[in-house]
């Protein structure tokens, strides 16, 4: 597995996706991106996954390039498209009129998307340059039906958008995740987070399974893509977002606090904080998911808002 195998078969129910952020430099902006085959915090995907009694779904009639600008301006886009959107080979994956193109050294994401709920237009051209990449992947669950694969942990990412006007550069992570069943099915929350250092990057992913086990991935990924484990640091709870939802994540000596919320929904969050890991102090990336939230009625209502769909 290389990660960029944009042409990888999704099961029907399933889901692939590909997961880029990064934070510039000076520490003023950030920008997370996602491209999904499944797009799994649909409405629209969900729900068709319910048809026949929960055996319908398919991913290539539901796929995304989910877009989020921080800091000024902040912008937000994640149109879920069918079908006729998709164009895909194994260096490329066209989704409507944006598109994600690896050439063997870079990975390079054509951004034309519409942002919600207000309409504005979200286009430019970002580059993400690995520094070394790496070879192992992981199963989250007992049976195997989801993966994650932490393709290039260290990278760096030059930014450059038409509109809105914005252009930075700074530190990168590049990875891919996927499944044959929806994540809400097997899962009840995680945390992840991801640390770039001097001469190594730390990785954290923490899951807690509709099974009752938990899984905790720590590890040490280096300057040339060396996956290692690592013990798993002591727990830490960060204050709960707004929207109460949990943030525990893990830190050396119990060390972390909260420095800026990026994204806080009723359902999952994303904060920039401040760490230690691997013996040093760290900016990190930290996300956290609640499935159960995911999953209510409640959200189900909410989330065409966020997650339009276009008839064609």
């Amino acid at each position: 597995m290389r990660g960029w195998e944009f042409d990888r078969p999704v099961p029907k129910r399933g889901y692939a996706w590909w997961y880029v952020d990064a934070l510039s430099d000076d520490g003023a902006h950030g920008i997370t991106i996602i491209a999904f085959i499944g797009t799994v915090f649909s409405p629209w995907y969900a729900l068709a996954r319910r048809v026949g009694g929960g055996t319908g779904g398919d991913p290539e009639n539901h796929v995304c390039l989910n877009v989020a600008l921080y800091g000024r301006p902040h912008r937000w886009a994640m149109t879920d498209r069918r079908r006729p959107a998709l164009d895909r080979g194994a260096d490329h994956l066209a989704i409507g009129p944006s598109r994600l193109d690896w050439d063997g050294e870079s990975l390079t994401i054509t951004i034309e998307e519409t942002t919600a709920p207000i309409p504005s237009r979200l286009s430019g051209t970002v580059t993400l340059r690995p520094q070394a990449l790496s070879t192992r992947a992981f199963q989250l669950d007992a049976d195997g039906r989801h993966r994650w694969f932490p393709i290039a942990a260290r990278s760096r990412v030059e930014v450059a958008l038409s509109s809105p006007a914005l252009s930075w550069s700074g530190p990168a992570y590049f990875d891919t995740n996927e499944g044959s069943a929806p994540l809400e099915q097997d899962f009840v929350q995680w945390d992840w987070c991801r640390a770039p250092m001097r001469d190594a990057s730390a990785v954290l992913y923490n899951a807690e399974r509709r099974d009752g086990s938990r899984q905790s991935l720590a590890l040490r990924i280096g300057n040339d893509g060396a996956v290692e484990d690592i013990e798993p640091p002591t727990p830490v709870d960060l204050p709960r977002t707004l929207w109460r939802i949990p943030r525990p994540t893990r830190a050396e000596n119990g060390d972390a606090q909260v420095v800026r919320t990026l994204e806080d929904t009723p359902f999952y969050s994303r904060s920039v904080i401040r760490t230690h890991l691997l013996g040093q102090e760290a900016t990190a990336v930290h996300e956290s998911l609640s499935l159960d939230r995911f999953r209510s009625p409640a959200m189900f209502a909410m989330l065409p808002f966020k997650v339009p769909r276009p008839w064609r």
